[in-house]
C-alpha cells in the first residue's frame, strides 16, 4: 500500500520522502491556508520534492470552473492531479479532464455508489472519508471493503486514497482490506513508528551495554 501525506507542510514532506515513505501528497485550499503560504508556490515545492502524485483543489463549484481550474494546476507539475468533489457537476468535469490527460481524484466519497460512479467517469483516484463516516456511527472501513470488491470486479483503473484517517488502525485496515493508498495526516503517520515494547526494548538494550562497558572497564 502506498502512503501519502495529507499536508501542504515541506518539511514534513521531505523528511518523510527522505526515508522513502513519502509516496505522493494531498491538499486543499484549508490545509495551505494553514502553512500561512502562496497556493502555487507550495504546490510547485512540494510536486519538486515528491515524485508521485500531488493532489490540489480548487474552489470551483461548476464542471467549468472545475475544468479550468485542473488545466491550470496541470501547469504547476507533471505530477499534478486535480482533486474534484463528488457531485454530478465534479463528474462532468472529470468526464472532460480524463480525456485530456489530466489526472483526478474525487473527494468527499461517502458510499460505495458515490465511488462506482466516479470510477465510471474515469477518475483516476477515488477519496473515501472513512473517519467522518466513523463520527456518524457507519463503519468507514466497511466502505473501503466494498469499494475495493467493486473496482476489482470490473478491473476500473482508479485507485482508492482512503481519507480522514484518524488513527493507526485505520492504516493497518486500509492495507488488509487491499486498498491502494492511504493518506495521513502528518501526526498519524508519526504514530505508525512507535510501540511501546520498540521503546522499552531500545532503553533495556541501552542499560545493558551501559553495564557491559563499564564491566569491561573495571578489568
Amino acid at each position: 500500500m502506498k502512503i501519502f501525506l495529507d499536508t501542504a507542510n515541506v518539511e514534513k514532506i521531505r523528511k518523510a520522502a527522505s526515508m522513502g515513505l513519502c509516496d505522493g501528497v494531498t491538499t486543499n485550499p484549508s490545509i495551505i491556508m494553514k502553512e500561512g503560504r502562496d497556493h502555487k508556490a507550495v504546490i510547485k515545492e512540494i510536486s519538486s520534492i515528491i515524485d508521485g502524485p500531488v493532489s490540489v483543489e480548487g474552489v470551483g463549484t461548476t464542471a467549468e470552473e472545475m475544468v479550468k481550474d485542473a488545466r491550470e494546476f496541470a501547469k504547476w507539475g507533471k505530477n499534478i492531479v486535480a482533486k474534484v468533489p463528488m457531485t454530478p457537476e465534479g463528474l462532468r468535469a472529470v468526464k472532460i479532464l480524463s480525456k485530456e490527460g489530466i489526472r483526478t481524484n474525487v473527494t468527499l466519497v461517502f458510499s460505495a455508489n458515490q465511488g462506482l460512479l466516479a470510477a465510471k467517469a474515469g477518475a483516476s483516484y477515488i477519496s473515501p472519508f472513512v473517519g467522518r463516516l466513523d463520527d456518524i456511527s457507519q463503519d468507514g472501513m466497511e466502505l473501503i471493503a466494498d469499494l475495493t470488491q467493486i473496482l476489482d470486479n470490473y478491473g476500473y483503473e482508479a485507485e482508492i486514497i482512503v481519507a480522514s484517517v484518524r488513527h493507526p488502525v485505520h492504516v493497518m485496515l486500509s492495507a488488509k482490506l487491499g486498498a491502494h493508498i492511504a493518506t495521513l495526516p502528518p501526526d498519524v503517520f508519526e504514530k505508525l513508528f512507535s510501540h511501546p515494547l520498540t521503546d522499552k526494548g531500545i532503553k533495556q538494550f541501552e542499560e545493558d551495554y551501559k553495564k557491559a562497558q563499564q564491566s569491561q572497564a573495571k578489568k
